[in-house]
């Protein structure tokens, strides 16, 4: 029987959307998110994230975010 090593999946959301205000995180209108998708890794999300934010860098509203989604399945485990 072979082993596999496998990299640990570190999953990251990538989404973003148009602000109410450009004091907090309240999106104008939930059913115009954008859900750019799902990641193995950080780098990765932030790669997708740079290239969401530069299209939509004439925007003010408009924001991008990373969400960490392995610390919310898995909070007892650290990153390594």
């Amino acid at each position: 029987m072979t082993e596999v090593s496998e990299k640990k999946q570190l999953l990251h959301l990538v989404f973003g959307g148009e602000l109410s205000s450009l004091s907090g995180v309240q999106f104008k209108d939930l059913s115009k998110l954008d859900l750019v998708g799902i990641y193995p890794d950080y780098a990765s999300a932030l790669m997708a994230w740079r290239a969401k934010a530069q299209q939509t860098v004439d925007n003010a509203e408009m924001r991008y975010f990373i969400v960490h989604m392995h610390k919310l399945l898995d909070p007892e485990v650290k990153a390594e």
